[in-house]
């Protein structure tokens, strides 16, 4: 799961959850209806996801990283095959993603720079 952050029409903070997946070098989500946050990324495409790493029990701060980047949003008709593809990551192999099939949005980001906490972050080598 990714933490996505956008920015308001007035400046103000959006944060939502997202599945993330891969498509080629590009990383790529999935929205099958136009909510906020692809209303903030159509204004402002500069964009913030962040990734947490699974808890490790007795590690004081476990990995984490943190990507800005520029978010790209295409209409499509395969948002709803990206969100199943997603949906057999996230919750089963053998799950269908739960919603109707219809047109969507899938949103490209390009990554801008890395940080956080791991070996991915600038300053850790």
């Amino acid at each position: 799961m990714a933490h996505l952050s956008t920015a308001g029409a007035d400046g103000s903070p959006q944060v939502t959850v997202i599945w993330i997946g891969m498509d080629g070098n590009d990383l790529v989500s999935g929205h099958m209806g136009w909510r906020a946050k692809l209303g903030n990324m159509e204004r402002d495409p500069r964009a913030v996801l962040s990734f947490d790493a699974p808890r490790v029990p007795g590690v004081f701060l476990n990995p984490y990283a943190v990507l800005r980047v520029r978010a790209a949003i295409e209409p499509s008709d395969g948002a709803w095959d990206l969100l199943d593809r997603l949906a057999k990551v996230y919750i089963s192999p053998d799950t269908q993603f739960p919603a109707p099939k219809g047109p969507g949005y899938i949103v490209r980001y390009s990554v801008e720079r890395i940080g956080g906490v791991g070996p991915w972050a600038e300053g850790s080598r």
